[in-house]
């Protein structure tokens, strides 16, 4: 009886916190399906998003074990809608990204903070950080490469 209880509660806050809106909170269906339809049921494409970065590759160059660096990948919204850049998620625990808070406006720039710790990681390593945002298609790879010699 208590375990229904709790999951009525947190169903009923779950529910809450997605339908809340005008706070800068990200909306779920904007990530999930950019495109809307208009009053005929046409699909309207002329104000998407689009992210390009500067560049989709950071090389590190030689590093020492234990090191950890960042790198900051400049993008602009280069479409003709708000960017809303949802998630961003390295390929293993070393490799971890921060992203915008808020959306970006048509022309905006942004950038994905990516930190890699090379803590055990001898070699040529090789990363990704995949990016989710509301654009077509809605994920996007951006990479970084060291070369960590040992202690």
């Amino acid at each position: 009886m208590n375990k229904l209880i709790l999951i009525g509660i947190a169903s009923f806050f779950t529910l809450s916190a997605c339908n809340s809106g005008g706070s800068g909170e990200v909306n779920s269906e904007a990530i999930e399906n950019p495109l809307s339809a208009d009053s005929q049921g046409k699909v309207n494409t002329s104000k998407l998003p689009e992210i390009t970065f500067d560049k989709d590759f950071h090389d590190f160059g030689k590093i020492s074990e234990g090191e950890k660096v960042t790198y900051a990948f400049r993008f602009k919204n280069t479409g003709k809608g708000d960017l809303i850049v949802q998630t961003a998620s390295g390929s293993c625990g070393c490799t971890v990204p921060e992203i915008p808070q808020k959306p970006l406006r048509p022309g905006e720039t942004g950038y994905i903070k990516v930190q890699f710790n090379s803590e055990g990681r001898a070699g040529i390593q090789e990363k990704q950080v995949t990016v989710v945002s509301n654009t077509i298609p809605n994920t996007t790879v951006i990479r970084i490469k060291a070369e960590v010699n040992e202690r």
